[in-house]
């Protein structure tokens, strides 16, 4: 067999040593031995790429070996472990080891076979083994070949980072074999795409315009094997392997010359590291789930963004690195549904990217050093370019504010711009010049998403060719004449929310020919995100249905995504309902001519909408060649058969619709703008806007054919010009929305636009979208058939502080930046989303127009793992629906976790009954079932369209009923929560039995439940168990709170499991955890999660040994009732050391599934398992967490092994805690353990890992461990595993270990001798088995003996009560923002801040007072109104706890009412109502339903004899409806307001002042201890004494 390949060589260093070509290992073999004599030869490999080569290199390197005349070298080779872990000091010396086990001498040859691991580790290696040996690059990835193993870099990652310690060393020769990535996965290759794209980004344009048009080409080499070594030859090398070569080859080449003049990185070879400042840092917090080069492909755009912000680089440049770079499959944002699934997603905050990015090599101070392109090719600097903090962090952020200063005017500023290319015109000169015949340069064409997936989709269907000129501003699109293919087999066409492309493509689509369905493909699919598969498209298909295109639905109907048939279009007569949009119209002109019949298009179904949009098209057809005609007084249009053909040059006017934003800037700032390209000759009909709408509202317009110019009336004189039609400019009715925001004069200072009903099934419903988001800033508004009215106010009384909303909507986006700049700090959530038209537009706000723009971070859900909740990036803000049976209890769900999620809730009966004005029981006896469910559907879409985030929706049992809508729960479930709410069905049938509201079911109860529930397991992601009935009361309530805060991304996650913290579970080992309720509040004494043992559960009259499911739900559910802890679901199987079958893999993972849907914290999954099926659970755990677990029975494990090291590796990667069991046989094993931990734990992003060992012998290691150390107690039937300890035990024996010194708390105050706070914090002590004490410290003054108690070394915290609550402040380091507000403290916390104690003041007065409000009425959420009586220092912690409820209204009521106005001074934000007295409401407004007093109990009285105490009246409670009151006063137990309450208002719960302060001890001793305070012990104990001594 010929070996001698055909090589394409490299020069680097003045050598060509990088050899390329495929099929190279026997040449390999024999260069190596030829050029490098050597006495030893070692090939390193892992063993991923072993068992693909190893044997193939033993075999040539034997071969070669056996040739020589002279002595035989030997060969050896060293397989190791794969992946990062092993890049380390250990692996390092594991090698060298090796190496001198072997007898290596200074001759050795060491020959790198692998990834960049392998290659960076070895290098290292070679480096300085026997001070430097001579080594050989044989990468196997893409990315090593064209990064890491080019340039001598080599390295070993660290605790503090990666690769900060190595050397440079350049190997003697690098060979590139292309045939190794055929057996690469798809996904490392795009990898390795992602530094390909980066070279010729910086470097070499015309090689990135090859990259951009031949990604399919290049696919195509890895995808097709090359069999009998093709591609070894240039004979037998096909195209696709030539061009991958090739582009290999020029990426290596221009590394290649970088380091030949700059070998060690003093400044031109920093230029490849474009990307990968921000880069590095997303992958430090991604790794190991996101790969380099996926982060550096999501770098390279920030980094481009940041050039942008600079003015330094073009969109157009950013447009075309964007395409080229999801042409390979990588990711270009962090909004990537493969970033959101990652765990630690969450912690991708602007902060801690900065953060990493400090410890880069090449930064320092608050500058990053960034290489910034000036353009494709090349580079603003020959070197990596100093940027301010401030810049990149507001590209990184994902929402900004317009910095307004209303101190200043902008005075005469004049702008001069243009904006982008109109997005309606780009994408009707892409389609017409893609089906056109020859070549047509566009110009200016808008470079955004919606245009993107325009050009990627016409590619796909290979409908035309696409190439940049000048620089990438013009496109040259060479058209296909109209044919057109069906993609390959499985793929579908991705459109995100491209309205415009989705309904132009849908006839594009229908235009296949059936002999063009010659790629496996066998239909067209077309699809987009959630929320373009709730916009309509039905018409549409119905009028192509109707001319015999064969299209179907999917998934819901009348939405994408859509499968179309390679039918061809048929023509003829074609009818359309053109009332909800004007694109489908458009759709079928644009294609008509390709018809097999000419095509007369009748528009029927009422008026047709946006007429200008229609008349654009016919204008551009015109252009391309075909003539539109129609008959007069009709809207019936004629287009014949054709072909486009393609003018040699076509310019795109600017976008009329983004140029009203400039312009409305000018108007409300009272500055001109000039808009060139945009003027009265436009084909937009939001052209218009400036001289119908601008001029109106007084601003001076000056409009030529080509050229716009408005100049605003002095700021705060915009004028209301009541009514206005805007159909013919409907895209431009948010603006004047903005702009009618403030304007004024008129009847009501109304603006009222009509004529925009359409815009409801837009990006979002516009018009909801601008009344909701309007409300914010304080502006009333109302909703009409076909538009809305806005009534406007002085823009200096608009509310500061807004938090815009956008709904993924680039026009409400931009919309409110107009207002942004003149309502201060006004915030614009989901920035990107003006990428869909103006993807700079906020750095035009800055560079252009001149105003500041500020990023900013918004609050992250409470969560570190990945957002997902059964399905990929779900928003934390996604409304929450209810499904269940009539009698569920969905409505009273509903309500309280509306109520614990500040959300608006909603009954879809009350919505039905709203919108057909009838109800439900009526509607269906006139129109019948059928009609009926048709009508729920309607509502059930309108519901999520008009609501889709921010609520809790309860729909009626019957939705399910059918295919429609539980196509659309389905479809909704893929991006939000939908609930199952379960109820035992004889409490369901008991309660129907007196219902009446809904109409009959006319068939049994049980019936409709057999069939309806298999639906409601079909259609919901979360599965709620609602036990009312049973309990009700407080346990029910905190349930409801914890599970839907679980499911929107606010986890009940056990807080201790943090660096420097320690935290504990308790194994329940019982078959039945019923019987255990009443002891769990002892069981769970100080843990912080109560494990669930799934496999150890036995129903009473189970026979197998897998429980089932409806039997561990009831388990979850009783456990949920007696505990708040987090629950820990763990399927234990027999060869882990549990009780489940082995064989049952499946069932387990059933069970696995069904704790997500229960919205289980912690899922406990063993990594013995199916990886696959881990892999896909982990893709839908939502906020649960997964406890990746593997336990070593046999004693054989010991934890310096690389098995250890393998299994870390592989649980941490599949988990987001790792947990790691052996068996101790001797003290030793303990300290290898210890030792083990703590160097896993210095690795960078390390996950919390469960290290312990079994066995009496391994107590030490339970002991010691920081993380979820399993606990066992007295109670339980039996230990989990051998060796457990108590929480006691663990807490006394740290104690002796010097883990858990002795600390000292105190009360501060006089007097105090009969405080209950000792008995409080003494008790919690004692029972957790902690060694502190609580003493009371009783002193005159704050002086030198309370001083010196607080610098003591063992003080660990304090209470202050008075009189001391203002005097300790000055000795304090810093104070809690309640603490400045309330203006006192009453708890003094040590703590570490930068590595110094302070001491911290905090109040919690207020947070008893909450959570006695919040346990007691948690049905109340944030009260109408509330009362507070009293005005000193606990009426300000009652005014503080009130605002965080959210109160809209705290009545203030104080007999010195000079005291009472100081406090509503102090709280200048707060909603606080002075009142004279106590029986009238001012204005007749709302009654209160928290009622707090802050007085002593001798100052009230309900005794009207009494003269000198506040009468209390029986009008100061509302006794119809629920209630709180809270009396502060500590003495007496019952007070004459809650003897007051308890006959006045029996529903009222009553809280007495001990109560809140215990709530307030309670927390105290938290905040001490890291540990809960064991509430049942402490309150027995307190609560005792405190009645023994009334």
């Amino acid at each position: 067999m010929d070996t001698v390949p055909d090589i394409l060589k490299v020069s680097i260093l003045g050598r060509e040593s990088i050899h390329c070509g495929f099929h190279l290992i026997p040449y390999i073999a024999r260069t190596v031995l030829t050029t490098l004599p050597a006495s030893v030869y070692v090939l390193v490999t892992d063993t991923n790429v072993a068992q693909f080569y190893l044997s193939a290199f033993e075999k040539a390197f034997s071969a070669e070996i056996n040739k020589l005349s002279s002595a035989k070298p030997r060969f050896l080779s060293r397989i190791i472990l794969p992946g990062e872990t092993t890049k380390s000091r250990e692996g390092k010396a594991d090698i060298e080891d090796f190496l001198l086990l072997e007898r290596c001498t200074r001759d050795t040859v060491i020959l790198a076979l692998g990834g960049g691991v392998i290659g960076d580790l070895v290098g290292f290696v070679a480096a300085t083994f026997m001070r430097g040996v001579r080594f050989v690059q044989i990468p196997t990835t893409l990315l090593a070949m064209v990064d890491s193993s080019v340039g001598g870099k080599t390295a070993i990652d660290t605790p503090a980072g990666k690769n900060l310690i190595g050397a440079f060393w350049q190997p003697e020769y690098i060979f590139i074999d292309a045939a190794f990535l055929e057996s690469l996965p798809e996904r490392e290759f795009s990898n390795g795409m992602a530094e390909v794209v980066k070279t010729a980004a910086i470097w070499d344009e015309t090689e990135f315009t090859s990259l951009e048009t031949n990604a399919q080409l290049i696919y195509n080499a890895i995808r097709t094997p090359s069999t009998g070594y093709a591609g070894r030859h240039i004979s037998t090398r096909s195209t696709s392997q030539s061009l991958l070569l090739s582009v290999i080859r020029g990426s290596i080449y221009v590394k290649s010359h970088i380091v030949t003049i700059d070998e060690r990185e003093t400044g031109l070879r920093n230029l490849v590291n474009f990307g990968h400042t921000i880069g590095h840092a997303i992958e430090a917090v991604l790794t190991p789930h996101m790969l380099h080069g996926e982060c550096v492909s999501i770098g390279m755009i920030f980094e481009a963004e940041v050039a942008r912000a600079m003015g330094v680089l073009k969109q157009v440049a950013v447009g075309r690195l964007v395409r080229c770079l999801r042409a390979y499959g990588l990711p270009v944002s962090l909004a990537d549904q493969r970033v959101s699934r990652c765990p630690g997603a969450r912690g991708l905050g602007v902060d801690r990217l900065l953060d990493i990015m400090r410890v880069d090599k090449k930064n320092s101070g608050p500058q990053k050093k960034v290489v910034i392109l000036s353009r494709i090719g090349a580079t603003y600097e020959q070197k990596a370019t100093a940027v301010d903090d401030a810049l990149i962090a507001k590209v990184l952020s994902e929402a900004v504010t317009v910095k307004v200063d209303l101190s200043t005017t902008l005075g005469t500023q004049h702008v001069k711009m243009a904006t982008p290319g109109s997005k309606s015109i780009s994408n009707r000169a892409l389609v017409l010049a893609a089906l056109a015949q020859g070549t047509c340069k566009l110009k200016n064409l808008l470079h955004s998403d919606d245009t993107q997936v325009m050009m990627a989709a016409l590619q796909e269907l290979k409908g035309a060719s696409f190439a940049w000129e000048d620089g990438g501003e013009t496109l040259v699109v060479t058209g296909g004449a109209g044919a057109l293919q069906v993609p390959t087999a499985g793929t579908e066409i991705y459109l995100g929310n491209a309205g415009t492309a989705a309904r132009f493509l849908t006839t594009v689509c229908s235009l296949v020919s059936p002999s063009a369905a010659t790629n496996a493909g066998t239909a067209t699919v077309i699809t987009g995100n959630a929320r373009m598969k709730q916009r309509p498209i039905g018409p549409l298909v119905d009028a192509l249905r109707a001319n015999g295109s064969e299209i179907t639905y999917n998934e819901s109907e009348g939405c994408l995504p859509l499968s179309i048939a390679p039918k061809g279009l048929q023509g003829g007569v074609i009818r359309l309902a053109a009332s909800v949009s004007s694109q489908y119209v458009s759709s079928i002109l644009l294609c008509a001519p390709y018809a097999r019949e000419a095509v007369t298009l009748e528009l029927v179904g009422g008026a047709v909408i946006s007429q200008p949009y229609i008349d654009m098209t016919i204008a551009m057809m015109r252009t391309f060649g075909v003539i539109v005609t129609r008959d007069p007084g009709t809207d019936i249009y004629r287009i014949p058969q054709g072909t486009y053909m393609n003018p040699a040059q076509y310019a795109i006017e600017s976008d009329a619709s983004s140029a009203t934003y400039p312009l409305a800037i000018a108007a409300i700032t009272g500055t001109t703008c000039t808009l060139e390209n945009i003027g009265s000759a436009s084909l937009q009909g939001d052209a218009r806007f400036a001289v119908d709408v601008l001029a109106r509202m007084g601003c001076e317009v000056v409009q030529t054919a080509n050229e716009t110019t408005v100049t605003g009336p002095k700021r705060g004189e915009l004028k209301a010009i009541g009514e206005v039609d805007m159909e013919p400019m409907t895209d431009a009715f948010l603006t004047a929305c903005a702009l009618a925001a403030v304007a004024q004069g008129g009847e009501g200072n109304t603006t009222r636009i009509i004529g925009i009903a359409n815009q409801r099934v837009k990006e979002c419903n516009r018009i909801k979208a601008m009344i909701d988001q309007l409300a914010k800033f304080g502006v009333q508004t109302k909703e009409l058939d076909d538009g809305l009215e806005v009534y406007g106010r002085p823009f200096n009384t608009l509310t500061r502080g807004a938090s815009v909303h956008c709904y993924d909507d680039h026009r409400v986006a931009m919309a409110f930046s107009v207002l942004g700049t003149i309502v201060p700090d006004t915030i614009i959530e989901e920035k990107r989303c003006v990428e869909k038209t103006w993807p700079n537009w906020w750095d035009d706000l800055e560079n252009k127009i001149g105003l500041k723009v500020g990023g900013i971070e918004l609050p992250r859900a409470e969560s570190s793992t990945a957002a997902t909740s059964g399905t990929p990036s779900r928003a934390a803000s996604a409304s929450v629906i209810l499904i269940g049976m009539r009698g569920s209890g969905k409505t009273h769900v509903g309500t309280l976790a509306s109520a614990a999620l500040s959300r608006r809730f909603i009954d879809a009966d009350a919505y039905f009954e709203a919108k057909h004005n009838i109800g439900v029981r009526e509607f269906v006896r006139v129109n019948g079932w059928p009609a009926f469910r048709t009508a729920e559907t309607e509502s059930l879409k309108e519901i999520i369209q008009e609501a889709g985030t921010g609520h809790v929706i309860s729909m009626g049992g019957g939705i399910v009923e059918t295919p429609q809508a539980r196509d659309v729960l389905k479809n909704y479930a893929k991006t939000g929560p939908v609930v199952h709410v379960l109820r035992d069905i004889e409490e369901i049938v008991s309660y129907l039995g007196d219902e009446t509201a809904r109409p009959a079911y006319g068939e049994p109860i049980t019936e409709v439940f057999k069939r309806r529930e298999p639906w409601f397991v079909e259609c919901a992601n979360y599965d709620f168990s609602n036990h009312i009935t049973v309990d009700g009361g407080e346990a029910t309530n905190a349930e409801i709170s914890r599970f839907f805060k679980h499911i929107i991304g606010q986890p009940n996650l056990a807080e201790n499991v943090a660096a420097g913290k320690r935290s504990y579970f308790v194994a329940l080992t019982y078959p039945d955890v019923m019987p255990a309720l009443r002891h769990m509040s002892d069981l769970t004494t100080g843990v912080d999660a109560v494990e669930l043992r799934v496999d150890l559960l036995r129903a009473p009259d189970a026979l197998g040994a897998i429980p089932s499911q409806a039997y561990v739900t009831a388990q979850v559910a009783a456990l949920r009732r007696a505990t708040s802890l987090p629950i820990i679901f763990t399927v234990r199987t027999i060869s882990q050391g549990g009780a489940f079958p082995d064989n049952s893999e499946k069932d387990a993972f059933e069970l696995l599934g069904l704790a997500l849907r229960l919205g289980v914290e912690y899922i406990d999954v063993e990594i013995s398992a199916s990886e696959r099926l881990i892999t896909e659970l982990a893709a839908r755990k939502g906020f649960s967490q997964i406890i990746a677990s593997w336990h070593d029975w046999s004693g054989k494990m010991k934890w310096t092994e690389d098995v250890v090291r393998s299994k870390y590796a592989l649980a941490s990667r599949l988990g987001d805690i790792v947990k790691i069991v052996g068996k101790a046989d001797t003290l030793q094993d303990n300290f290898a353990l210890h030792d083990f931990v703590a160097k896993a734990n210095l690795q960078r992003g390390a996950k919390p890992i469960i290290a312990i060992n079994m066995g009496v012998e391994g107590q030490m290691s339970r002991i010691l461990n920081a993380t979820l150390s399993p606990v066992t107690h007295p109670l339980l039937p039996s230990k989990a595993a051998p060796g457990q300890l108590s929480f006691a035990q663990i807490q006394k024996a740290l104690n002796l270990l010097g883990q858990l010194p002795a600390r000292r708390y105190f009360l501060f105050g006089n007097p105090i001798a009969h405080s209950m706070s000792p008995t409080l914090h003494n008790a919690g002590f004692e029972v957790l088995g902690l060694p502190h004490t609580y003493e009371l410290l009783e002193t005159a003054n704050v002086g030198e003996e309370l001083k010196a108690t607080l610098a003591a070394p063992d003080f660990g915290g304090a209470s202050v009560t008075i009189p001391f609550k203002l005097d300790v402040i000055p000795l304090l380091d810093k104070l809690s923002p309640a603490a400045e507000a309330i203006g006192a403290v009453n708890t003094i916390i040590p703590v570490i801040e930068g590595g110094n104690r302070i001491l911290c003041g905090d109040n919690t007065d207020w947070l008893g007072i909450r959570e006695s409000i919040r346990s007691c009425a948690p049905s109340i959420g944030a009260p109408a109104a509330a009362l507070v009586i009293g005005a000193g220092g606990t009426a300000r912690a009652a005014i503080f706890a009130l605002q965080s409820l959210g109160a809209q209204c705290i009545y203030l009521f104080n007999r010195t009412a000079s005291k009472a106005q100081a406090l509503v001074e102090a709280f200048p934000d707060a909603p606080i109502k002075l009142i004279e007295t106590l029986d009238v409401w001012p204005a007749e407004g709302p009654s209160p339903t928290v009622i707090v007093s802050t007085v002593p109990a001798s100052a009230t009285t309900i005794d009207s004899t009494n003269p000198g105490a506040v009468l209390l009246p029986l009008a100061l409670f509302d006794a119809t409806t629920n209630g709180v009151v809270v009396d502060m006063a500590y003495k007496p137990a019952v007070t004459p307001l809650l003897m007051l309450a308890k006959s006045a208002a029996p529903k009222w719960a009553r809280v007495m002042g001990v109560e809140v302060l215990l709530e307030q001890g309670y927390i105290q001793f938290e905040t001490w201890t890291g540990r809960r305070c064991p509430k049942h012990v402490v309150s027995k104990s307190v609560l005792e004494k405190y009645f023994a001594a009334a």
